[in-house]
């Protein structure tokens, strides 16, 4: 039965109740960041453990925090694992640390954390707590990566810098210059809301 509510929390975060697909949250890193499969992957494993640790010490910490402070002891918290994630890349990752820019400071802001932290963790026991903030992050990380995997190759002719497009994609000025640029991503994820909401319309009249 505990096997089968972690499924089922799993599925929540990563379909049904997907954080960009249906809550439409996070999209600023989803403009920002996506053009480079690497960047991505960085940002949103930080977005993922960020959430999942960020839950479970406010799981923990439940029982003590006063309500008229709570949401600036959940803001405290994100702000400290947040500063971990950036501290262990501008040590271990300083090239993606440079790329990525300010956008790892604004994992605090991305309101996935906070809305995980209100809607299920201060109701909800560590454990789960931490699974529901990683697969949330999970969610996350499949559309950015989907979107950037598409703009890598479209603005660049490659994926994870290994080239899969003919030599002359880039040379020769074939490349699609606006998949660099953040309005690339803003169109992309709205046509990947739009099929997401219409399956779902279609799925729902299907089982009336």
């Amino acid at each position: 039965m505990s096997q089968n509510k972690y499924l089922a929390n799993l599925k929540e975060n990563v379909i049904t109740n997907n954080p960009i697909l249906v809550q439409i949250l996070g999209i600023c890193s989803t403009l920002a960041v996506t053009n480079l499969i690497s960047n991505t992957l960085i940002m949103t494993v930080g977005v993922a453990l960020v959430t999942a640790f960020s839950s479970w010490t406010l799981s923990l910490m439940n029982a003590w925090i006063p309500r008229k402070v709570r949401m600036i002891v959940q803001v405290l918290v994100i702000s400290f694992y947040t500063i971990i994630v950036d501290i262990v890349l501008r040590a271990y990752a300083p090239e993606v640390s440079k790329n990525l820019g300010p956008y790892v400071g604004l994992i605090i802001t991305n309101c996935i954390i906070m809305g995980r932290a209100e809607a299920f963790a201060q109701a909800n026991r560590p454990v789960i707590s931490f699974w529901d903030g990683l697969t949330s992050g999970f969610g996350y990380m499949i559309v950015l990566v989907g979107l950037a995997v598409f703009r890598e190759v479209l603005a660049f002719g490659t994926l994870m810098n290994i080239p899969v497009l003919p030599l002359d994609f880039t040379a020769g000025g074939n490349n699609w210059t606006i998949m660099v640029m953040a309005p690339s991503a803003f169109f992309l994820v709205a046509i990947v809301i739009w099929v997401s909401k219409t399956l779902q319309m279609k799925k729902t009249g299907g089982n009336k």
